[in-house]
């Protein structure tokens, strides 16, 4: 006679409680504006991972579940916060020893002349061993317009570790989704061995203004009522220019207006209270470079490579 074996609701509550996988979660959420869909895949991803440990416990038939990743969409859209949240929630529940993410390229992983190939990317897999590798734009690793490129070696010992040491290491591979399209058609070995594919969207202007609320408050600083109406043109204007890179163009933007301040306050010499420590004023934001440009389209230094001034 076959044996019936109930989960009670209390079983995943139970790990919950213990791994703090609610709270991560929670706190992905807390500190990721929008992104909806992707955050929808990661707790189906929790979801799943939860119900195959409580299969193992019940002595179910279950086999480990493929981990290895593509996170695809536009610079600074929040791609590596979620890979440490993924760490996180992987060890939480037993499926990597450690909650680690080491971030590479393909400089990192890619020799420059024979035999350089195979050691440098043995070198980038034994300090992930153990956690999450994170490969950036992931698709340069193969250039096949170059005869003499060593990506490929590089992709044939990555292939060969994602099957041989999956339960030692997580890959997540990165980058624009029409390169990584590309890249798997090009190595259908390596499509093979990713089951999870997510799409992290770009972020609209009421959301990089959350965005940047919510940097603000972490570093215990604040807009005057000016200064967020004068933020929000300035977020407004550089969305449409080059190399808009989301999240990370928010923080430059306010990494340049917190200097400002810090000018401004240093000029007084007088003594500073804790309210003129904590805000930025609208002269802060107006001061930037790319509200000298009313057409929007000279070349200032908004629009040089990693400054958005």
């Amino acid at each position: 006679m076959a044996q019936t074996i109930e989960v009670l609701p209390s079983d995943v509550e139970e790990i919950d409680d213990a791994d703090g996988i609610e709270r991560v979660l929670s706190e992905l959420d807390d500190e990721l504006v929008g992104l909806g869909p992707v955050k929808e895949r990661i707790r189906e991803m929790a979801a799943l991972l939860v119900i195959d440990r409580l299969r193992r416990e019940a002595d179910l038939e279950s086999s480990r579940p493929s981990l290895h990743m593509t996170f695809t969409g536009n610079p600074g859209t929040g791609k590596t916060t979620v890979a440490l949240k993924m760490a996180e929630i992987l060890h939480r529940l037993g499926y990597i020893p450690k909650p680690k993410v080491v971030s590479v390229t393909r400089d990192d992983l890619v020799g420059q002349y024979v035999g350089h190939t195979a050691p440098k990317t043995r070198d980038v897999l034994k300090r992930a061993k153990g956690g999450v590798l994170f490969i950036d734009e992931a698709y340069y690793l193969y250039r096949p317009e170059n005869e003499r490129d060593y990506g490929q070696e590089a992709i044939e010992i990555l292939l060969q570790v994602m099957e041989t040491e999956r339960d030692d290491l997580v890959v997540i591979l990165a980058g624009y989704k029409d390169r990584m399209d590309t890249f798997f058609l090009s190595n259908p070995g390596m499509s093979s061995r990713v089951a999870h594919h997510i799409h992290f969207p770009d972020f609209d202007v009421e959301e990089l203004l959350a965005i940047a609320q919510i940097m603000l408050k972490q570093l215990s600083y604040k807009f005057s009522d000016d200064a967020e109406k004068a933020f929000a043109e300035y977020v407004e204007r550089r969305v449409q220019r080059p190399r808009f890179a989301h999240g990370r163009s928010i923080r430059n933007a306010l990494d340049r207006a917190r200097m400002r301040q810090a000018s401004r306050l240093y000029e007084r010499r007088a003594e500073l209270t804790r309210e003129e420590l904590m805000t930025i004023e609208a002269d802060d934001i107006l001061a930037s470079s790319l509200f000298d440009d009313e057409d929007g389209d000279s070349g200032d230094k908004d629009n040089a490579p990693g400054n958005e001034s």
